[in-house]
């Protein structure tokens, strides 16, 4: 699956352009983790300045995928069913390094001794595009949620699970916050 990204803006005389058309430079179908597709589509390290026009893509550069303080990232992840990581074929010490490249940030920040679950400091939007998921909390509790739902992410330490047998796609969007 490819996520088609359209980007506006306005050329310099002020009237409103196509500045692109196709996947995200950054789009990664991971290789290790059959069906794990990570999209990330824009970033911003701060407050829009629409008045800025110089037309570099923040996804065509190496870098953090952890919204700063103030700053978003929009993002497009698609989890494979549960069992393709516990499959005998799935080598976890091959998948780490595809994780590490495509949430730059993120990755580092889950737990090698609870299997997806993290923290971030951010205010996450998340919708589910298609298919079901679980939202599991750090005291073991757990939602279940389907298309169209959507969820307020504040900060809490969670795992997104896919116990289901078909693909799930989530659209997120990181609002970097502050902390204590």
């Amino acid at each position: 699956m490819s996520t088609r990204r359209v980007v506006t803006g306005k050329n310099a005389a002020g009237k409103s352009v196509f500045i692109s058309d196709g996947a995200s430079p950054r789009e990664m179908a991971f290789q290790h983790t059959p069906g794990f597709i990570s999209s990330p589509q824009w970033r911003i390290d701060g407050t829009p300045d629409l008045a800025k026009r110089d037309g570099a893509d923040p996804m065509a550069s190496e870098g953090t995928m952890l919204a700063a303080v103030g700053g978003s990232v929009f993002w497009m992840i698609t989890f494979p069913p549960d069992s393709v990581m516990m499959s005998a074929d799935w080598k976890p010490e091959l998948a780490g390094p595809e994780h590490l490249k495509a949430a730059p940030g993120i990755a580092e920040r889950f737990e090698m001794d609870n299997p997806g679950m993290h923290q971030t400091p951010t205010v996450d939007y998340v919708t589910v595009v298609r298919g079901r998921l679980v939202l599991e909390l750090d005291d073991g509790k757990t939602v279940e949620l389907k298309q169209g739902d959507t969820v307020v992410q504040q900060g809490a330490r969670h795992a997104w699970r896919n116990p289901f047998n078909e693909p799930v796609t989530v659209s997120v969007v990181m609002l970097g916050a502050k902390t204590a």
